[in-house]
């Protein structure tokens, strides 16, 4: 009953965090900065002389009084750098404006529909400016209203470092591979309830955290693959972790190959750790074999849980990629959702749970089956045999997580 609520609360929190209507939120940050207005309105100004000084924006080329290009430092999914274009709202007194994208090399307009950045200075003093930046947008799902927020937050204190001191520091604490260590070690003390405080509990909160933490080493390997120079991973306490690459998507491959990944990785994992249990157990090393027992099965429900046909989960997105039409692709998810009920059939879970299980899985992939950032140009498209592949691969992952499920719940529930 309590894994049911837990499994309950995840997902409900899973469909705040990704697809609840938001609607439109302005996120705003008031600082001061020891440093002239002048100066403020140069690094803050599209057209100011060091709107450059965070290296965000390499170059921008001024089209009229109005309007202009920024150029970025970040790369498309081409190796380019993103370029896009921009019109500006100026206040008469050249301490107030707002910028509105009207172009994007890399994104669809709809993702800048109801973008708008705005900014106000104040002279306080000749050596003191207070400035107020305020981002409106709409958002479906509360992350990336989250991530504004720390990412305003975050640009300010840089903003006023380089205003004072007159140099830029790169990075942040929350990418430091430290505190993702930290955060790792949060999200198993936040778990450790959910297991019983004690110390197996401790230790099963622990190896859930593991992984995970295999999960999205899986994501980042398949960046890797597909070429991507840079990738890392973020620790969520409670929710899990996030793996993320260092360009965009270029071909529907490359997402299906890199969603699957994660579960791909820790199939060879689980599929090990059944295989190896029996020698184990013939050593006489009984703790060992039902800790092997014990991961294996958590190894299986966690990916498992991953592969569920919910379309912003690693399963729901492998499957868009395969299947293009809106009939296969549900088709596909029923087939998928009625072979884990099967499985939970065969290991004994009661009918209700597996009722309200397969419900709830139902109607979150509803729920979270529009959204998501529409590309400039469309991706490359699969072909047969990539098609093929994916698909096969898919088949085998799942159906190695299965197996391995139904093994260790047959060693620990006989």
């Amino acid at each position: 009953m309590h894994i049911a609520f837990l499994l309950i609360g995840v997902l409900l929190l899973m469909w705040l965090v990704m697809s609840a209507p938001v609607g439109i939120r302005t996120i705003k940050r008031i600082f001061r900065v020891h440093a002239p207005a002048e100066k403020m309105r140069a690094a803050l100004h599209p057209f100011g002389s060091d709107f450059t000084w965070n290296g965000a924006v390499s170059a921008v080329e001024k089209h009229s009084a109005d309007s202009g290009k920024m150029i970025t430092s970040h790369a498309d999914r081409k190796g380019s750098f993103i370029e896009r274009d921009f019109a500006l709202y100026q206040s008469d007194n050249d301490l107030e404006w707002m910028v509105w994208f009207t172009s994007d090399t890399s994104l669809d307009q709809s993702f800048w529909r109801h973008h708008r950045m705005e900014t106000k200075l104040l002279a306080v003093s000749p050596h003191e400016t207070e400035i107020e930046i305020s981002e409106t947008d709409s958002y479906n799902g509360i992350a990336f209203l989250i991530f504004r927020y720390f990412s305003i937050r975050r640009m300010a204190l840089k903003l006023k470092i380089w205003g004072e001191q007159g140099t830029y520091q790169s990075g942040g604490l929350f990418e430091r591979p430290s505190t993702q260590i930290v955060m790792a070690v949060l999200s198993a003390l936040l778990l450790w309830p959910v297991f019983g405080l004690t110390g197996q509990g401790f230790l099963l909160s622990a190896a859930l955290t593991l992984i995970v933490g295999l999960h999205e080493l899986g994501h980042i390997a398949a960046f890797r693959i597909m070429g991507q120079r840079t990738a890392r991973m973020i620790f969520i306490p409670i929710l899990g972790g996030i793996a993320l690459g260092g360009r965009p998507y270029d071909r529907h491959f490359e997402i299906g190959f890199s969603a699957l990944m994660g579960a791909g990785f820790s199939a060879f994992l689980t599929a090990l750790l059944m295989w190896s249990h029996p020698l184990i157990a013939e050593m006489n090393t009984k703790l060992i074999a039902d800790c092997v027992v014990v991961f294996a099965l958590m190894g299986a429900l966690f990916n498992l849980g991953n592969l569920i046909p919910v379309w912003k989960f690693d399963g729901g997105q492998v499957l868009r990629q395969v299947f293009r039409t809106p009939y296969a692709q549900a088709l596909c998810a029923f087939l998928l959702l009625g072979w884990l009920m099967a499985i939970g059939h065969i290991i004994g879970l009661p009918a209700n749970m597996l009722i309200i299980s397969g419900a709830i899985f139902s109607l979150l992939s509803v729920f979270t089956s529009k959204g998501g950032i529409k590309p400039k140009t469309p991706l490359t498209p699969m072909n047969n045999n990539e098609r093929a592949a994916i698909l096969a691969a898919f088949v085998a992952v799942f159906s190695i997580h299965c197996s391995v499920l139904v093994w260790s719940a047959g060693i620990l529930f006989a």
